[in-house]
């Protein structure tokens, strides 16, 4: 049966301190506090650097059975080598540690940079790149160089699915021909709601849909009333009742309205959303 998550991109914002997280919370126990509200975060660590495997599997024991990490892939791969040649980089990604994360693993994210147009030669060579199981990660992350020798995490306890999404910031994307290529690579286009700024794309193109709500009306500051939040969660109940398994990510922080905008979410989707065992249950 499809399922719905809703969470947060990232979880470690000072000013959430004693607004969202309870005055003196340790920050090292800001994660399971979140983890007790909502089913899913993103990890956006790994946009900036490799983590390890200890960060990795720390995020897992602090998430109740159920819960779920998508991981942002690296800007490396991404904004620096803008998907060409990056089979290394991508080894180096997977045997950084994500893979520790087992069962808590969910889609990873590939976010181009805004400067980046269609190119459907270089992102058929990128999908083709991809793993789609933890083992075939695995195997690619055994070709890591030599920055993750003593370091690297290649370990699968079971195999389980990958799924990837890819986020666009170039018009050059509103074409049909890159709709039909995602589609044949079972690749979800983020549906980024930006407040105008970059594509806007409401198409479901993978067995998945991967959202990402940035703001409303100013980029990463405005929040979701409820009105808004009425709309996305009509949109959301359409693609799980067509059979998709939808993520949702607020990334509107600067104001510390993503967690409360992810809560609104969730109340509204309470009938499907994905919700991890506590041991209250």
């Amino acid at each position: 049966m499809a399922s719905v998550h809703v969470g947060i991109s990232g979880w470690r914002y000072k000013p959430w301190r004693g607004t969202f997280y309870p005055k003196g919370l340790p920050q090292r126990r800001e994660l399971e506090y979140v983890s007790g509200r909502l089913g899913t975060v993103e990890i956006n660590g790994s946009f900036y650097s490799l983590q390890r495997p200890a960060s990795y599997r720390s995020w897992s024991a602090a998430t109740p059975p159920g819960f779920l990490f998508s991981v942002k892939g690296g800007r490396f791969i991404t904004h620096m080598k803008k998907l060409a040649d990056v089979r290394t980089p991508l080894a180096n990604f997977f045997a950084s540690g994500v893979l520790a994360l087992e069962d808590k693993l969910g889609p990873l994210l590939w976010q181009l940079p805004p400067t980046l147009g269609l190119d459907l030669g270089r992102l058929t060579a990128f999908f083709e790149l991809l793993p789609r199981t933890t083992s075939a990660a695995a195997r690619l992350a055994e070709d890591h160089d030599e920055r993750l020798d003593g370091r690297a995490w290649t370990a699968v306890e079971q195999d389980r699915p990958l799924r990837h999404a890819l986020e666009v910031r170039h018009d050059s994307f509103h074409d049909p021909s890159f709709l039909d290529l995602l589609r044949a690579h079972d690749v979800a286009v983020v549906v980024a709601d930006t407040a105008g700024k970059w594509p806007l794309i409401q198409e479901a193109t993978a067995a998945h849909v991967y959202v990402r709500l940035h703001g409303d009306s100013e980029l990463y500051v405005s929040g979701y009333d409820d009105a808004a939040l009425d709309l996305w969660a009509g949109r959301v109940r359409r693609w799980h009742d067509d059979g998709h398994d939808v993520f949702v990510y607020f990334d509107n922080d600067a104001k510390v309205r993503a967690p409360h905008d992810a809560i609104g979410l969730t109340e509204r989707l309470a009938d499907i959303v994905v919700r991890p065992t506590t041991e209250e249950d």
